[in-house]
């Protein structure tokens, strides 16, 4: 599930009010995240299918719920599952819920069978439930301030521009298959590149399930040679434009023609009135950082939630492995 710098463990208590009104207690629906969808990229039925959201994760009282997108995956020790979020920054879909957000660690995890949750929280919003991890603050271009551009990067845009490159802005649901073919070998050559774990690769499928989303677009810069040498895809969620996944063709780095579609980016939030999340670094301070501070005028913070429900079944799948930084513990990679 990933990396985290702490995390807020749940025992399966006795219930805790979601604002004023009944103990929380949790349930799990298997409806492939239907109780969680809304009209954002994150939490949209394109997303949740693309991801393979089998269920949601439904925190409630008699004043209001959570509910949470998730992945159920089968461990070894038949009968016992744990969940993940989809990928990104889903949250939850809250309802009618006041007050103080619920303790994890006074909810009833029981009725969901669950060893271990792992959520990720949406940006720009206070965390849905108490406790929250701070796992890392993302670069963000804010149209509400003045504009921040590395003069660096301004005038290689503007040499890329007097090279023939060019970047267009395609509406989602409009790319064409030979569009989503270009930008698909762009972004799997870049990962390639990167030596990505291969939960980064993607398939034609899912680009085009993504895409489906009304609020996303394809961002492929082309050059006048004809070949298409950078793309990114974005999604409109929670009020912010997000920088989702990106590429650059290996003949191409040189230019650089990357900071192009970045620089369109920057143009279509500025349109919208939307801040344009550019996401941080694989690690804090590294060189995809440091690129999207180029771009940044302010940062957010994003906030996951690690859970256990199960102690006991948690502790024995663990066999004693703290499993360092790493939530949970039983699937932490070897070494």
């Amino acid at each position: 599930m990933g990396p985290v710098a702490g995390g807020v463990h749940g025992s399966g208590g006795t219930g805790e009010l979601i604002g004023d009104g009944e103990p929380a207690a949790a349930e799990l629906l298997p409806d492939r995240g239907a109780a969680a969808e809304t009209d954002d990229f994150f939490r949209s039925r394109a997303f949740y299918d693309a991801e393979g959201v089998t269920h949601t994760l439904r925190v409630g009282s008699g004043v209001g719920t959570i509910a949470l997108p998730v992945l159920v995956r089968d461990l070894a020790d038949p009968g016992l599952a744990d969940a993940v979020s989809p990928y990104g920054y889903p949250g939850g879909a809250i309802s009618k819920c006041g007050g103080a957000p619920p303790d994890p660690a006074a909810i009833e995890w029981s009725g969901t069978g669950l060893v271990s949750v792992f959520i990720r929280e949406r940006l720009g919003a206070d965390p849905c439930l108490a406790g929250a991890t701070l796992r890392s603050t993302v670069q963000v271009h804010d149209p509400s301030r003045d504009r921040r551009l590395r003069g660096r990067f301004a005038e290689q845009i503007r040499r890329n521009t007097r090279l023939g490159y060019r970047v267009e802005l395609i509406p989602g649901p409009e790319a064409t298959a030979e569009q989503r073919s270009s930008f698909h070998s762009i972004y799997t050559e870049t990962m390639e590149r990167a030596v990505a774990e291969e939960r980064y690769f993607f398939d034609l499928r899912y680009l085009g399930g993504v895409l489906a989303f009304e609020g996303s677009w394809l961002i492929l810069c082309t050059h006048a040679d004809g070949s298409v040498p950078a793309g990114a895809i974005a999604g409109l969620s929670d009020g912010l434009l997000h920088y989702y996944l990106g590429g650059t063709a290996g003949a191409r780095l040189g230019d650089s023609p990357f900071k192009n579609v970045v620089d369109a980016m920057v143009g279509l939030a500025d349109q919208m009135g939307a801040p344009l999340n550019l996401g941080g670094g694989v690690r804090p301070g590294d060189g995809l950082e440091d690129f999207k501070r180029g771009f940044a005028n302010a940062e957010l913070p994003f906030h996951t939630h690690e859970i256990v429900c199960d102690r006991a079944a948690y502790d024995r799948l663990s066999g004693g492995r703290a499993g360092g930084d790493y939530f949970p513990a039983y699937r932490a990679p070897a070494g």
